[in-house]
């Protein structure tokens, strides 16, 4: 599916542009926002890289990652990414927001438009995310949208000088309804 232009209430979840750098700065740059995520704040030029390298992806025949922009009114207020593993049936999801808009219902938005993406548009049977054991706003989205928690993965990730451990949730496409949270918004 080529270009993703999907959009909810308040998001739009669309192809990241080269006026993206900015925007995406503002979101992977900052250390709240990057805080229970695998990497720490990116620089300017490695956001510019993330764009670039999202919009090779983008144009490939058979595709297999989907790096996207997080939208509100036009402007940049997220990432969200959608690898469809190895088995083309199956997808991991991750997502950030800005920070200011932490709180305010748009991480369950925007999961909800992953969701609609790896099963509406690419017939995807499994969608899953993995979490820092820390990350409760992340517990809470993915819970909220149907997502299923399916244990603890020990010593998943070393990031920030350190193992980490990730909690696994997923779904399933005859789990997955549209009448979710992003219409009782």
């Amino acid at each position: 599916m080529h270009p993703v232009e999907l959009s909810s209430a308040r998001l739009t979840l669309r192809e990241l542009r080269p006026t993206d750098v900015d925007g995406l700065l503002r979101v992977y740059g900052d250390p709240e926002a990057v805080r229970d995520l695998s990497f720490t704040p990116r620089t300017r030029q490695q956001c510019a890289a993330i764009v670039e390298a999202a919009m090779t992806d983008a144009e490939r025949e058979v595709r297999s990652v989907y790096m996207l922009a997080v939208a509100r009114q036009k402007e940049l207020v997220g990432a969200a990414r959608l690898a469809v593993d190895e088995r083309p049936h199956s997808a991991q999801i991750g997502f950030a927001l800005r920070p200011d808009l932490w709180g305010q219902g748009f991480g369950s938005e925007l999961v909800q438009l992953l969701l609609r993406l790896g099963f509406a548009e690419l017939g995807l049977k499994r969608i899953w995310g993995a979490r820092s054991p820390e990350n409760q706003a992340s517990e809470r989205v993915m819970l909220r949208a149907g997502m299923v928690e399916e244990g603890r993965i020990r010593r998943h990730l070393w990031t920030r000088n350190a193992w980490r451990d990730s909690i696994v949730h997923s779904i399933l496409d005859d789990e997955w309804t549209t009448d979710s949270v992003e219409h009782k918004s």
